[in-house]
């Protein structure tokens, strides 16, 4: 068998193996071919490696072919001869299942390699990247990559477009090895109390950690940049002469970081500090940072430019079909440093130029969430809409009634309460349809939480807006919200839960009990921090300040009204200016010296969340706030 990938006609190649398989199917009814053995060694010495896929149409072909004839002819003597012929050709796959078993990894190899030769030379590097893609069904694993780039060397000329992929695959390889070995000894430096990928910006966090590790000058700048949280745009418009070479290694090296971080944080599946929330947060770090060099790589050329969305969009393809994608969540604890605070809108343009897809509407789910956080309602709605009709199409039923819950929720933030009972009730009547089937149906019962919890939440905001007294009003409102929390602590759903807990506070202090109020609230938090959700937790926070407010309470109302603050301004929520605005005449009420005292009576409390550089910058915020009024 040939190692080399044929770079012949596909229709003489398709031709050659029918005649291979005429001859088999031939031999075997002159009584020539005794075994199985036989056909498979005929077979071991007639296919070349990388085309396998033609030898399988090309197989397909004559099967269906010989079992029509079976099934339609009249004549005895010729039906015997066609069956002789279909057992024959039964024989062939069965040995054909064999030989793709055993030459699994070569098969793999070779057609990457026939992909990528085949190419014309501004394609190589797309090319690539499509036989590198994690979501192929078979993808190449490390070794398979080694081999790769060696087999490329066999057919590259000096310098030319191969030699540079191989070059830049064996570089990247070698580079990882170095990092796998190291690869979370940053979360163990300077006793790290959080894990993610902030931190001090130049002295701690994984990208200071892997600047050290690494030789090659480009990722060692590139981990730099991120380290000081400088603009990853601004890095790769800097480097308009970069090679093809530098440019696989950086990706090799960063997309088996990417896969290596995911695949230890998966196994943590019990660990409240990391777990899922970790995944996603990686998920969304390095999707965003591959948006970011594909805007910063156009001074370099489209290859490039291109290439990175091809990688970010391989990544949210992986990320979607994760059993833990956060329908009904986005900003999460992790997904921090001042660069990427308002990452995911980097996501959008690349998201605009691809097809309809069941992954595209689920990105797009995300992207309507946290435009919603940032109070980008428009934007929000216009996301949810799209990813409402492309889940439809793509009968994905989780998503569809997500994205029905997402907007019943941002038509709550614009008061235009009648669309949210209306999305909220379609919701719910979704949910409750039959239809669904597996890991659906539990999917279909966290839409029903979220319908529940959406319905009695617009319902309440609705009757506080038409000052509605009747008790009954609230009661049925709150029952909903009951309901929800239920089904939610049923399903172990703690995004769902999180937000049943902060639907129910917020309702209790709109009807005046601020007591119940914060135990919802409190409850709130504390889910929130679980599932990573920083929105909610800021969220929570601001209301729990209006709670204790309320009971005269103005020590907690400080603490919990500052972290609250902070937190959402953190991902550029501008619903910080709205807590700050309640704190700034609290401070007037109780003069700033008391202010000052009662803050740093709970200075522990705050830096066990946010640490010492976010308690020393909540003074600022609430100075900025001042300036701006």
């Amino acid at each position: 068998m040939s190692d080399s990938p044929p770079l012949g006609d596909s229709t003489d190649l398709s031709a050659r193996y029918l005649a291979l398989i005429d001859e088999i199917v031939a031999t075997t009814l002159k009584g020539k071919i005794s075994s199985v053995e036989q056909v498979y060694q005929l077979l071991l010495n007639g296919i070349t490696n990388g085309t396998g896929e033609v030898f399988e149409l090309a197989l397909s072909d004559r099967l269906n072919a010989i079992q029509e004839q079976v099934d339609s002819e009249k004549d005895e003597l010729k039906i015997a001869k066609a069956t002789r012929s279909l057992r024959a050709i039964k024989t062939i796959h069965s040995q054909w299942q064999r030989w793709q078993e055993q030459n699994k990894a070569t098969e793999a190899i070779a057609m990457a390699l026939r992909e990528i030769t085949l190419d014309a030379a501004g394609d190589r590097l797309a090319a690539f990247i499509r036989v590198t893609d994690p979501n192929l069904k078979h993808p190449l694993n490390l070794s398979q990559l080694q081999q790769l780039a060696k087999s490329l060397q066999q057919f590259a000329q000096a310098n030319s477009d191969l030699h540079q992929i191989s070059t830049g695959i064996t570089r990247g390889l070698s580079a990882w090895q170095r990092l796998q070995e190291n690869l979370l000894s940053w979360m163990y430096e300077q006793n790290r109390g959080s894990l993610g990928f902030g931190g001090v910006p130049g002295e701690s966090g994984p990208w200071a950690s892997w600047a050290k590790l690494v030789n090659s000058e480009l990722p060692q700048a590139f981990f730099r940049t991120l380290a000081m949280e400088q603009s990853v745009i601004e890095f790769a418009q800097q480097r308009s002469s970069i090679t093809l070479s530098d440019w696989v290694e950086l990706a090799v090296i960063l997309q088996y970081l990417q896969r290596g971080l995911v695949h230890w944080f998966d196994q943590q599946a019990y660990n409240v500090q990391a777990g899922p929330k970790l995944s996603i947060s990686t998920f969304l770090t390095f999707a965003v940072i591959w948006s970011q060099l594909a805007s910063g790589f156009r001074n370099a050329g489209v290859i490039y430019s291109n290439g990175a969305s091809q990688i970010m969009l391989q990544i949210l393809r992986t990320f979607a079909q994760r059993p833990y994608f956060p329908l009904y969540g986005g900003i999460f604890a992790s997904f921090s440093g001042s660069s990427l605070r308002n990452a995911l809108d980097y996501l959008d343009e690349p998201l605009a130029s691809v097809e309809g897809t069941q992954e595209k509407a689920r990105i797009l789910t995300l992207l309507g969430y946290s435009q919603r956080a940032l109070g980008q309602y428009h934007r929000s709605v216009k996301f949810h809409q799209q990813a409402l009709a492309i889940a439809r199409n793509a009968g994905d039923r989780p998503c569809e009634i997500a994205n029905l819950n997402h907007l019943s929720r941002t038509y709550v933030q614009q008061q235009n309460y009648t669309e949210a009972i209306n999305h909220s009730q379609r919701a719910l009547m979704l949910s409750r349809q039959p239809g669904v089937s597996g890991a659906s149906v539990e999917q279909a019962r966290t839409g029903e939480a979220n319908a529940l919890v959406n319905l009695g939440y617009s319902e309440v905001m609705q009757a506080q807006k038409l000052e509605e007294r009747a008790p009954e009003t609230y009661e049925t409102a709150i029952n909903y919200l009951e309901q929800g929390l239920k089904l939610s602590e049923k399903l172990g759903d703690i995004q769902s839960k999180a937000l049943c807990f902060s639907s129910l506070g917020i309702a209790y202090l709109v009807i005046g009990q601020p007591q119940t109020a914060i135990k919802y609230l409190e409850d709130g938090f504390k889910t929130a921090q679980v599932s990573g959700d920083l929105y909610l937790q800021g969220r929570n926070l601001a209301y729990l300040s209006e709670a204790y407010y309320h009971l005269q309470n103005t020590e907690k109302s400080v603490y919990t009204g500052c972290l609250g603050m902070y937190l959402l301004e953190q991902i550029s929520s501008l619903e910080w200016r709205q807590i700050a605005g309640f704190l700034t005449i609290l401070q007037g009420q109780i003069g700033a010296e008391t202010f000052q005292i009662l803050l740093q009576q709970h200075r522990s409390k705050i830096l066990a969340v946010i640490g010492v550089d976010g308690y020393d910058h909540i003074p600022h915020l609430l100075a900025e706030y001042k300036g701006n009024m």
